[in-house]
């Protein structure tokens, strides 16, 4: 039987077109539960096109450096080696200012030393966020309470203070900015806890790598997104029953991007054990 062409193009017109192989959404989405996978249906999740996290702008601070090992210098944001969690010894303490009660955990920073004797030849470093400078009230901010607010200042791992500063230096002027974060493989999730509570560590984050949303979602038909606190650093908890059940995550960053890691831990996951999704790019 023949339909009238304006019909046949009302269809095509009409009919919805799901992306679902979709990974990098924007917070808000539109859902659609049309897609099956082994016999379940899942989340499918449209794209919204973001600009990748890209360089702020140039601003002043003073640095310092701690000494420390692979194992310390993560401490405050919940990095338990820097080395073998992929960050490296050019790792960070930032001041109460700059650190934000954890969630600058994870981001990166270009810094230069400027305007000082003490700058080496390689006056620009690459670091990243691992750990917090507390104040010091005892100690005047300008004269040895460097990080006191509303200070903005970098305390150094000792490894990365050494590339562009001398030694007896002790403290430099500086210029900062934000950097994306370029990591290797995906965001890695790390089950701690216990079945009644769940203590999610998130990391190896690229990108805007500053998490301010987690959200965990359980195959188990229903569908729903439910949102981790974070309990300090970049520890994420809920005391939503998880064990069993085969895991979701989506992962907020600070610029507006999400990053959906579909199934990547399986039903019969472990505490203490890693489980890698997908990255931003």
């Amino acid at each position: 039987m023949a339909f009238p062409l304006g019909i046949l193009l009302f269809f095509l017109i009409a009919l919805p077109i799901s992306d679902v192989h979709a990974d990098i959404i924007s917070p808000w989405r539109y859902e659609a539960y049309n897609n099956f996978e082994g016999g379940h249906r899942v989340g499918v999740t449209r794209k919204h096109h973001r600009p990748k996290f890209s360089p702020s702008q140039w601003k002043e601070a003073h640095a310092t450096f701690y000494e420390g090992n692979s194992g310390t210098f993560g401490g405050a944001c919940g990095y338990q080696d820097v080395v073998k969690e992929g960050y490296g010894l050019d790792t960070t303490a930032l001041s109460t200012a700059l650190f934000n009660n954890g969630r600058t955990c994870g981001a990166c920073f270009q810094i230069k030393c400027v305007n000082s004797q003490w700058c080496k030849g390689q006056s620009s470093i690459y670091v990243t966020a691992t750990d917090l400078c507390p104040p010091n009230y005892s100690i005047p901010s300008d004269n040895g309470g460097w990080c006191n607010p509303p200070r903005k200042h970098f305390d150094l791992a000792i490894p990365a203070y050494l590339k562009f500063a001398e030694y007896r230096g002790g403290i430099v002027p500086v210029i900062y900015r934000r950097v994306p974060c370029k990591r290797e493989g995906g965001i890695r999730f790390t089950m701690n806890g216990n079945p009644y509570f769940n203590l999610i560590k998130v990391w190896n984050v690229g990108g805007a790598g500053e998490i301010v949303r987690v959200q965990v979602m359980k195959d188990d038909g229903k569908f729903k997104w439910t949102d981790l606190r974070r309990n300090w650093g970049q520890n994420w908890d809920t005391d939503v029953r998880l064990v069993g059940e085969r895991l979701s995550f989506r992962v907020t960053a600070s610029d507006g991007r999400s990053s959906v890691s579909r199934r990547v831990a399986p039903k019969y996951w472990q505490f203490g054990q890693t489980y890698e999704g997908k990255n931003f790019p």
